[in-house]
């Protein structure tokens, strides 16, 4: 959301960040709906304001026994009702409306952020590892999971559809270890605080953290105005909706592993096979919800955490800088995480870690009251990233620590959290 006192003062440089997106000018439409709406509340509180004065005025009439004086202000107020009606009526619809065209407009990036109209315009900030090699053709995770025995997208087709998959013994506890190992490497390791959250909320939180009115035709709805969360970052991040908190509760990290749900109504034909991309998958999320002073280390904190996730996993991978075309909705600033996946010879996106600055905080009316001689309240800024996308994370275990002869090593450090197996094998 952004901050209409702002823009009356900065209508040039709130354009310029706009087309920066790739978005038509947008202030001298905003400023028309400001001004006609701060017009209709003067008129509007000037005729509460005559309603008042003549009602005070019917009392000292009545009180002198003066009825016939009376009546005829009584006779105003009620050719007032009218008009005030109609004032408040226009109030409501110029406040309304102008309360679409604030929150329907994407984040203003920031200052650092690489302009660009695509993905093509990223820049890649640094490199960990050397791309798997091996001495034989290397699979894709769907051949390589199927070759086991234990990653079934036909039997998921047929009680959901495509973009579903049921993983089977040693690819369902794979899963399960990579989850738990993330949630210990980030509350242990990086302090977060983990939350189970829920899965279903309501529209007033997807719209806090910019999933709607946008995105509406990329969520699952229920029939009873719930809606499912398509990442942990909706219900981490409104914990702190409608609430004014101390400067010292200051930075709040949390985490949640759920599973997150999204129609992917823009994505056909876009990665169709496998588990990439699709409907229902399982993530870790990290949130932040820092002082504005604090918001930029943090970034690099929050990214620094989901690099230690893969660092721990010894999977090669890279960092981008997210331009300004490519970047999600809320954020001002991106850093993407993308893992090397040897069946697939390229390097694809597994965490998204994003400075939002206060974007979803005046959405969710979320505050702090800084201390010391400052007064008031303020915005904290949020953050959020992937620590990581599990089912990504086990593809690229897959690709990379595939065997020539099907099976796959297990990291070292998830042996623990699978019995202690060295390997996973069909017959296993």
């Amino acid at each position: 959301m952004h901050d209409i006192k702002w823009i009356r003062g900065n209508a040039d440089a709130f354009d310029g960040a706009l087309a920066r997106r790739g978005v038509e000018p947008q202030s001298v439409d905003i400023l028309k709906l400001d001004a006609n709406l701060r017009e209709a509340a003067t008129r509007m509180q000037d005729l509460q304001s005559e309603r008042n004065r003549l009602s005070k005025e019917i009392g000292q009439l009545k009180a002198k026994g003066d009825d016939a004086a009376a009546q005829s202000k009584m006779d105003e107020v009620s050719a007032l009702k009218d008009d005030l009606t109609a004032a408040e009526s226009q109030h409501f619809d110029l406040g309304q409306a102008l309360h679409n065209a604030l929150s329907g407009l994407p984040n203003l990036p920031s200052a650092d952020a690489p302009d660009g109209a695509d993905e093509g315009s990223n820049t890649e900030r640094v490199r960990m590892g050397e791309p798997s090699k091996f001495d034989f053709e290397a699979k894709d995770h769907v051949a390589i999971g199927e070759g086991l025995g234990m990653m079934d997208f036909e039997a998921a087709a047929r009680m959901s559809g495509a973009r579903f998959v049921i993983l089977r013994r040693a690819l369902a506890q794979l899963e399960r270890a990579l989850a738990a190992y993330m949630l210990d490497i980030l509350t242990t390791g990086h302090g977060y605080t983990e939350l189970s959250v829920p899965h279903l909320v309501r529209g007033d939180a997807m719209f806090g953290t910019g999933q709607l009115p946008k995105f509406t035709e990329d969520l699952f709805a229920t029939t009873d105005e719930f809606w499912l969360i398509p990442t942990a970052e909706v219900p981490l991040t409104n914990t702190v909706r409608e609430q004014i908190l101390d400067a010292d509760a200051l930075p709040l990290r949390m985490t949640a592993h759920t599973p997150c749900y999204r129609s992917e109504a823009g994505s056909a034909g876009q990665d169709t096979r496998g588990m990439i991309r699709q409907h229902q998958f399982t993530k870790v999320e990290m949130v932040s919800v820092v002082h504005p002073d604090d918001a930029d280390a943090e970034h690099d904190r929050m990214t620094g955490a989901a690099c230690d996730v893969l660092d721990c996993l010894e999977l090669p991978y890279r960092v981008m800088d997210l331009c300004t075309g490519d970047m999600g909705f809320s954020a001002k600033r991106t850093y993407d995480l993308e893992v090397w996946l040897a069946g697939q010879h390229r390097y694809r996106e597994i965490s998204s870690c994003s400075n939002c600055g206060d974007f979803q905080t005046r959405r969710m009316n979320a505050r702090f009251r800084p201390g010391g001689d400052e007064k008031g309240t303020r915005f904290p800024h949020t953050l959020n990233g992937s620590g990581l996308a599990v089912g990504r994370t086990l593809v690229a275990v897959l690709e990379n620590y595939q065997q020539a002869d099907g099976s796959v090593t297990i990291p070292k450090v998830l042996r623990p959290y699978m019995h202690g197996a060295l390997v996973i094998t069909a017959d296993g």
